[in-house]
C-alpha cells in the first residue's frame, strides 16, 4: 500500500505535469491529464517490453492501464480514459459523442491533418449538470504494432485471445488512428 501512495504522489511529477499550472484553463488541464496518462502508460509499456517482451506489455494494459487512468483522474479532477472505434476491451466502447469525434478524427487524418493536432471539446448537460468533455487522438506508434499490428507473434495472439475474446484492435499500421484519450468533468454552476 505504501508503494501505491508513493506512486500516487510521484505520478504527476514523473509525467512532467503540474495540475495547478493553469487553474482557469480547463482545456489545458485536460491536455495535461491526457498527456500524463499517455506518458505514464507508454513508460510502463516500454519497460514491460524491455523486461519480458510483448506478452508482458499485454499484462500492463490488462492490469495497470485502468488503475493508472484512475490515478490521473484523481490527481487532475477529470475522468480520464481511452476509447477507439476498434476496441480491445469492451469497457472502452465509445459513446455517441466519442464515436462521432473518432470518425471526425479519421476523416481529418484522411484529409492530411496531423494526427498529433487532433482534439475535440464540448460542453453538454447530463442529468441537470453541465459536463465538459475533451478528446485527444492517439496515433499508432512503432511499439504499438507488437500487440496491435498485423503480424502478431503466436504467443501474443494466444494471450490476446485468452484475455480479449472479442478483440477488434488488431491489424493497425504505423501512423494510423488507434483511438483517443477521452476525458470529462462536471462543471461547477458558476463555470
Amino acid at each position: 500500500m505504501k508503494h501505491l501512495k508513493l506512486f500516487a504522489l510521484l505520478l504527476p511529477a514523473a509525467a512532467g505535469v503540474t495540475w495547478a499550472a493553469q487553474p482557469d484553463d480547463s482545456i489545458q488541464q485536460a491536455r495535461l491529464a491526457a498527456a500524463a496518462l499517455g506518458k505514464t502508460l507508454k513508460q510502463e509499456l516500454v519497460s514491460a517490453m524491455q523486461q519480458g517482451g510483448p506478452v508482458e506489455a499485454i499484462a500492463v494494459c490488462n492490469l495497470k492501464a485502468m488503475p493508472l487512468a484512475a490515478q490521473v483522474s484523481a490527481e487532475s479532477g477529470w475522468q480520464v480514459g481511452r476509447t477507439s472505434l476498434r476496441v480491445r476491451n469492451p469497457a472502452n466502447t465509445p459513446d455517441d459523442w466519442e464515436r462521432a469525434q473518432l470518425e471526425k478524427f479519421q476523416a481529418e487524418l484522411d484529409a492530411g491533418e496531423d494526427l498529433a493536432s487532433l482534439e475535440a471539446t464540448t460542453t453538454e448537460t447530463r442529468n441537470g449538470q453541465r459536463i465538459q468533455r475533451y478528446m485527444k487522438a492517439i496515433p499508432v506508434e512503432g511499439p504499438c504494432l507488437a500487440c496491435h499490428g498485423s503480424a502478431l507473434a503466436p504467443p501474443v495472439r494466444t494471450k490476446l485471445d485468452a484475455l480479449y475474446p472479442d478483440d477488434q484492435a488488431r491489424g493497425y499500421q504505423l501512423g494510423e488512428l488507434r483511438g483517443a484519450f477521452t476525458l470529462e468533468k462536471t462543471l461547477s454552476p458558476d463555470n
